[in-house]
């Protein structure tokens, strides 16, 4: 049996994130959750105030035998900005931070090296502010924000802002998107 590698990955809003990496090929898993906040178990109410230090996030399980982690940090960093500091586009608030949340002391290592690489590539005109650290806490959101995209793909937030995002991981890294898992998660 694969051992399975999790990685948790805050780009924005967790339903843009969601929906692009529940098609890709050897991801076994994906949880719209909240993490590395501050206080007890939240909810979305209290997460959208940008008071709790909770960003909203996926918990992503994959098999590193079919997908390399270099290979997860190039999608996610491709489909959202990780240059501007505690927003996407129109979403504003600590909670749509761009993090990525670590495992193992070897991951964050990983991750650490990869993020310094991007900024020595000059990739962007402006530096990675990725924030790079273990994960902490960290709690599933609520139902309905699970499998959010396939549920409500005509949603106007859903058309504007999460399908661009999944058409760029269609175009850009065809080889590693697959059909979105039955039943999401």
């Amino acid at each position: 049996m694969t051992d399975i590698e999790t990685v948790v990955l805050a780009g924005g809003c967790f339903w843009c994130t969601h929906a692009v990496f529940n098609r890709v090929r050897g991801v076994q898993r994906v949880v719209s959750s909240y993490v590395n906040g501050l206080g007890p178990r939240p909810d979305y109410e209290a997460v959208c105030t940008g008071q709790t230090g909770y960003a909203e996030a996926i918990v992503l399980d994959f098999d590193p035998t079919t997908v390399d982690l270099e290979v997860i940090l190039d999608i996610f960093f491709a489909t959202h900005d990780p240059t501007t500091l505690n927003r996407q586009g129109h979403d504003v608030g600590t909670q749509y931070r761009s993090g990525v949340y670590c495992t193992s002391n070897a991951q964050l290592e990983r991750v650490s090296s990869y993020v310094k690489a991007l900024n020595a590539s000059a990739l962007w005109p402006n530096p990675v502010v990725t924030e790079v650290a273990m994960l902490g806490n960290c709690w599933a959101a609520e139902s309905y924000h699970q499998d959010y995209y396939e549920q409500h793909p005509e949603q106007g937030y859903c058309r504007m802002v999460a399908a661009p995002k999944v058409g760029k991981l269609q175009q850009k890294f065809a080889s590693w998107a697959t059909e979105p898992r039955q039943g999401g998660s």
